[in-house]
């Protein structure tokens, strides 16, 4: 995945992200050929976009992204790696991340090792703030 904005602009608002709500709904979702595909290889869901789909709220297109690209198959922390590298594609600059429960330490190092020291992580209780726009200033 590359670092670019995939056809959409820079969104200045903070979007939140409820991690939990994904896990239970990815319980409840069926597999397809495609999606099993796209959890695979996630760049393959995010390759063609409607015109429906850009007009979507920055939120509702994280959402919809994640549900693609997400998989409960996953560690938290691949996943949480994941969803922010999505939020950088589309531009968000602010993300909170609501999680079923604290970060652990080393789960958090594994997460920062992938971004650049200049992204900003923090946790406070459950839920996992991260500024994104701080790494593309530096």
């Amino acid at each position: 995945m590359s670092g670019e904005h995939i056809g959409v602009s820079t969104h200045s608002e903070k979007v939140c992200f409820d991690y939990t709500e994904f896990l239970a709904a990815s319980c409840k979702k069926r597999w397809g050929f495609i999606d099993a595909i796209y959890g695979v290889m996630p760049i393959f869901g995010m390759v063609v976009k409607s015109q429906t789909e850009l007009e979507k709220t920055p939120q509702e297109r994280l959402t919809a992204l994640a549900l693609q690209v997400l998989s409960t198959q996953l560690s938290d922390e691949t996943n949480i790696i994941r969803l922010i590298r999505l939020a950088q594609q589309q531009g968000i600059k602010q993300l909170d991340i609501q999680l079923p429960y604290p970060l652990e330490t080393a789960q958090l190092g594994e997460i920062k090792q992938k971004f650049p020291q200049s992204m900003k992580l923090s946790q406070q209780g459950e839920c996992l703030s991260v500024d994104i726009s701080a790494a593309e200033n530096n």
